[in-house]
């Protein structure tokens, strides 16, 4: 049985940090990279052109942060791919801004590289069509 590979797009501005998952990921059979980006117009173009199934998506660069990325896929067509931020220092506004905008996943620096495998191959297997840009709250009804 031949089994599709992962493909997976990097865009965080930090050139070391990149090359260490970049050596990672080349290590894993199940796994594709498809593009890396060292700014947040970078990544926008990456996901035209490839369509990866999951993007590793620092929240501080330049030209355009992370934040800004995840507002311009929501208004992209067709398949959204799976997002995973990353950031240095978690601050709960930001990370509820993130979800709010359709991050699936959040991990701070440094972090254990199996884990991010582990969760790219979690994300890649559940598949969305389409999200919701806001989620419904339940309406109360009189007795």
């Amino acid at each position: 049985m031949i089994r599709e590979t992962i493909k997976v797009a990097i865009a965080d501005d930090n050139r070391e940090f990149v090359s260490i998952i970049q050596e990672y990921l080349a290590q894993q059979e199940d796994i594709d990279l498809v593009g890396v980006a060292y700014n947040g117009e970078e990544i926008l173009s990456i996901i035209e052109e490839s369509n990866p199934d999951v993007i590793i998506l620092d929240i501080i660069m330049p030209h355009l942060d992370g934040i800004g990325v995840l507002e311009r896929i929501n208004t992209l067509k067709g398949k959204r791919p799976k997002i995973i931020m990353l950031t240095a220092f978690g601050q709960e506004n930001i990370t509820q801004r993130v979800v709010e905008l359709g991050a699936d996943y959040y991990i701070l620096k440094p972090f254990n590289m199996d884990v991010l495998a582990s969760r790219i191959r979690q994300l890649a297997s559940t598949i969305t069509i389409q999200r919701p840009a806001v989620v419904a709250q339940a309406i109360k009804t009189r007795p």
